[in-house]
């Protein structure tokens, strides 16, 4: 039941999923109000045996207070996923609704996993010649400490290795020049402790000019900065592509939809949010990388890394 264009584009992107991977492995859990759901679900009828519909009579709107909205609300898709999640009836959990809800809901019923002082959102960056970067935090965390970005770029070294396949993950940190020393004093501490961190390679300080490069598949920041980032690259998308129609297969990349959501790292269970205004291409591709989260079995390399460290 989450974004503007719900329940019609979440089970338009199910079926679209259903239709493009045949890996039957992969069984849905549905939530959602009934009747606002009934015209949309003969589109899924020849898939009836890889989804379950879970009743959700109430609803949390975009704009409700989080903390209150789940205490208030315990029908809603949004509590009744965590729940499920909590009994250990789900393996991950993916919605587009209510952001603030979505990550009251995984902080204080997943919980962070032992070791990880502050969960973390990984949000992808275009790269040119192909690919994503990942800039962590991006946006829940505005005010950091240096080892809390430390924490980011392990957690964002284990995402690409173990889901995106990079061997060795490169790792930058955002900053407003490339030699050491430069920065902010957040940035001046963190640098020697990177420079020194084990099973990563860090490649420095990048410039705002070097994210969209294949310099670092790993971009460190506070998320006051890394939410300014992926805001003006959203923004590109919708000067560029929506507005004065300019055809480039590189900016089509810069629409959210390609990756379709982002991962909360370093909670107990896989839980990924979707973007207010996403349609059917962007559900379908958020439940493949969830399933590629899972196949992975992210979490678990994630909870033994800081049980070691």
């Amino acid at each position: 039941m989450g974004g503007d264009y719900a329940p019609a584009e979440a089970i338009k992107g199910v079926q679209m999923y259903f239709e493009q991977v045949p890996d039957s492995s992969v069984h849905l859990l549905l939530i959602g109000n009934a009747s606002a759901s009934e015209p949309y679900m003969p589109l899924l009828e020849p898939f009836r045996h890889r989804f379950t519909f879970v009743e959700a009579a109430e609803l949390i709107g975009m704009h409700e207070h989080p903390t209150r909205a789940l205490k208030e609300k315990p029908h809603s898709s949004i509590s009744i996923g965590f729940g499920l999640m909590h009994k250990g009836k789900i393996d991950a959990f993916i919605g587009a609704g209510n952001t603030g809800a979505m990550l009251v809901g995984a902080m204080y019923t997943i919980k962070a996993i032992e070791g990880v002082l502050r969960p973390t959102i990984a949000t992808p960056l275009p790269r040119v010649g192909g690919g994503f970067n990942f800039i962590l935090d991006a946006g829940i965390n505005a005010d950091c400490k240096p080892e809390h970005l430390v924490q980011f770029a392990q957690l964002g070294a284990l995402y690409a290795r173990h889901v995106l396949g990079e061997e060795v993950p490169k790792v930058g940190l955002l900053n407003i020049g490339e030699e050491e020393g430069k920065g902010n004093l957040l940035c001046q501490a963190t640098y020697p402790l990177l420079k020194e961190l084990p099973g990563i390679e860090f490649v420095g300080n990048l410039e705002g000019r070097d994210v969209f490069l294949d310099k670092a598949h790993v971009i460190v920041c506070e998320g006051f900065v890394g939410n300014v980032v992926i805001k003006m690259a959203e923004s590109i998308y919708d000067i560029f592509k929506v507005n004065r129609g300019v055809q480039d297969s590189f900016l089509d990349t810069f629409n959210f939809e390609f990756y379709g959501g982002t991962p909360i790292l370093g909670i107990n269970s896989p839980v990924i949010i979707g973007h207010g205004i996403s349609h059917a291409f962007a559900f379908r591709n958020m439940i493949e990388i969830t399933s590629n989260i899972i196949s992975s079995d992210l979490m678990a390399k994630i909870k033994e890394h800081f049980k070691v460290n």
